[in-house]
């Protein structure tokens, strides 16, 4: 694993996960960002799927973009943390890189999901995305790398924070 800031649509990665909304249609943000450098043959392609509940993930291609894929999962949005928030988070990962390891995908970046206008806290967003990350990269081959592509400095930070905290708390797990 490990913490970039960039724009995510720059990255030559097998795919990179996309912080959707229900319809998959493209909104604001980098759900906004991917469809635009994507091109029209991604707002194509997602219509045909139908859309996608909170939790879960979809694949497409990837159109114009230097990833061959592109994985739209769709965030809680934040109502306290008493609503289910977390455990969806959670699911968005997980159904992300299971999409990546069924279509046998080596590299992986996610997006900080849910923490733009979804406003789930992002101290406590980078801590279930790499905890659970962390947990699914145990125990499938695949992917073999994730990527946290973080749009600033200070998500970046609070991703390479609990990057620290896990490979403290597991000393025989190089982050």
């Amino acid at each position: 694993m490990s913490v970039v800031q960039a724009d995510i649509t720059t990255l030559g990665v097998d795919a990179i996960v996309n912080a959707a909304n229900e319809t998959l249609l493209g909104g604001g943000g980098v759900d906004g960002a991917i469809h635009r450098a994507a091109g029209p043959g991604l707002l194509e392609e997602c219509r045909a799927l139908g859309g996608c509940p909170t939790g879960q993930a979809r694949i497409t291609g990837g159109h114009r973009l230097p990833a061959r894929f592109v994985i739209h999962t769709v965030g809680p949005v934040w109502q306290g943390g008493a609503a289910g928030e977390p455990l969806l988070l959670a699911s968005c990962y997980r159904s992300a890189l299971a999409l990546a390891a069924e279509h046998g995908l080596d590299t992986l970046a996610f997006s900080a999901i849910s923490t733009g206008v979804y406003g789930y806290p992002a101290p406590q967003a980078a801590v279930v995305a790499v905890d659970t990350v962390s947990g699914f990269l145990e125990a499938s081959p695949l992917p073999r790398h994730v990527v946290f592509c973080c749009f600033s400095g200070p998500s970046a930070d609070l991703h390479r924070e609990a990057l620290a905290a896990l490979a403290f708390q597991v000393p025989d797990r190089a982050p």
